[in-house]
């Protein structure tokens, strides 16, 4: 999968969590949760759409990875199988 590809998955997961914000703005390195004013439970919804989407698992333990769209793209292209 494309960065590009993969930013727009992770795009259309936040707007799944947050359907009133812009995550399309965000830039790769500004903090999700900040920047859209997530609270935790919508972050662990954001992190599960990821999950249910891409079907990668995040480990809780790095889920600070995920917290910039930057961070998670990266993250993300070391979880999902290359073909």
């Amino acid at each position: 999968m494309t960065n590009q590809a993969l930013r727009a998955a992770l795009i259309e997961a936040l707007k799944s969590v947050a359907p009133e914000s812009d995550p399309a703005s965000l830039g790769d390195k500004e903090r999700v949760r900040d920047a859209l004013d997530l609270d935790s439970m919508d972050f662990l919804n954001f992190i599960i759409a990821i999950h249910r989407d891409l079907h990668v698992e995040i480990p809780e333990g790095d889920y600070s990875k995920m917290q910039t769209l930057g961070g998670a793209v990266e993250y993300l292209q070391t979880k999902l199988p290359t073909a």
